[in-house]
């Protein structure tokens, strides 16, 4: 896979997800408990052979080179691999990124410096494991220009995405930006094929391709948009590569832009069976942490209780019951509390007898003794951010109560 030249693309503002984006970038929102989002991007490139790896960042960036600069250490540049960040440069002109292949654009002479035959552009907000390698030899054994990774979904979710029109040969014939009436799969009226952001370009054609758009003052420089419907203007060798099984049934992948879709995708990995296994040694998710004590449970006068819940490292829960949540790292719980259906991230305290359900709290917040969150959405939507579901957002290092 030397000949693999990949781009994560990871500047995004994710202002759906404000507040847990008031101070980092998207992909470096906190996930499942001891991840960042963008571990699962990074992780299904190291787990497909894919060594040569630039990270473009522009917003909010600093947790996230924190982040890759402490954990993602796991290539060997003796042996010409890397995983790089790459920030916004104004190499070009003035401007910062105007859009996703601008991005590249910008970044063109990484392309020119190394030649590599093809490139894989990915994007770093997206939950979801894939060998990149299957997805490289289809397009090899197409001898397309362009590939577009696509997931089947139901035709009433064609707003949330942008969906790709194809014929029975899976070749593309346009693409909708999430459209009230889309393009459905052909034979299947209930389905549509929606653009996981994932690209395997030929160097040529995507070199071509981005001057063309560059050059395009009416361009909105997005490969969805402009560069994959300017592709199908050329005629050039277009097909999807669909995410799914043998039976035709997609596989797990969320794109978790809004603050209900992060909550449940969170949530998916508490069922019985989860469809997104985070124990499958066969494809690891990598991940750094900071080293941590064990967790410890303490017994206090309350009967305290786990019930289906992921516990990080660090943890302290004395006398309380955590049910159906995830904690993550350097929690601690005082006595008598209880958490349902909650997402706690990292080093927040939480006093005794506070009561917590259907809540988001980001890092480093101190909830006072006997404070309740998600009981009363009158009086949480005073003080918090409510997602549309009526999950109580609490952003990081809010002072409860002061």
């Amino acid at each position: 896979m030397r000949e693999v030249l990949t781009f994560v693309l990871a500047g995004g503002r994710g202002e759906r997800l404000d507040p847990l984006t008031k101070d980092r970038t998207k992909p470096a929102v906190p996930f499942g408990g001891v991840y960042r989002i963008i571990d699962f991007t990074l992780s299904n490139c190291v787990n497909s052979g894919l060594r040569r790896v630039y990270i473009l960042t522009q917003y909010k960036s600093f947790s996230l080179q924190k982040h890759i600069l402490g954990g993602w250490d796991v290539v060997s540049s003796q042996l010409g691999e890397f995983i790089d960040i790459v920030p916004a440069q104004q190499r070009i002109g003035d401007e910062w990124y105007r859009g996703t292949a601008d991005a590249i654009y910008q970044n063109i002479y990484t392309i020119e410096d190394l030649n590599p035959d093809l490139i894989l552009i990915l994007a770093g907000d997206h939950i979801y494991k894939m060998n990149y390698k299957k997805m490289i030899d289809f397009h090899r054994e197409k001898k397309a220009d362009l590939t577009v990774g696509c997931v089947p979904m139901p035709k009433e979710t064609s707003r949330d995405f942008g969906v790709i029109q194809v014929d029975k040969d899976n070749r593309v014939l346009g693409f909708q930006e999430k459209p009230q009436d889309p393009k459905t799969i052909p034979g299947e009226p209930t389905r549509i094929l929606a653009s996981m952001g994932i690209y395997v370009f030929n160097k040529k054609a995507l070199v071509h391709e981005l001057e063309l758009d560059n050059r395009n003052p009416f361009s909105q420089h997005d490969f969805g948009k402009n560069v994959i419907p300017q592709m199908v203007k050329e005629n050039c060798n277009i097909y999807t590569y669909n995410f799914m099984d043998e039976k035709g049934e997609p596989y797990y992948w969320r794109d978790i832009g809004t603050r209900d879709a992060y909550y449940q995708a969170n949530m998916d990995l508490l069922a019985e069976k989860p469809a997104f296994n985070l124990y499958d040694k066969s494809w690891p998710m990598r991940n750094y942490q900071e080293p941590y004590p064990p967790i410890r449970i303490v017994n206090t006068q309350c009967a305290g209780q786990i019930v289906n819940s992921m516990i990080s490292g660090g943890c302290l829960i004395e006398g309380a019951l955590v049910e159906n949540s995830i904690l993550s790292p350097g929690v601690k719980v005082r006595s008598c509390s209880e958490i349902k259906k909650s997402i706690i991230m990292e080093n927040v305290t939480i006093g005794e007898n506070v009561k917590i359900k259907n809540a988001i709290i980001d890092k480093e917040v101190i909830i006072p003794s006997n404070t309740r969150i998600g009981y009363d959405l009158e009086s949480d939507r005073k003080q918090f951010v409510m997602t549309t579901s009526g999950v109580v957002m609490v952003p990081k290092r809010t002072s409860i109560g002061r």
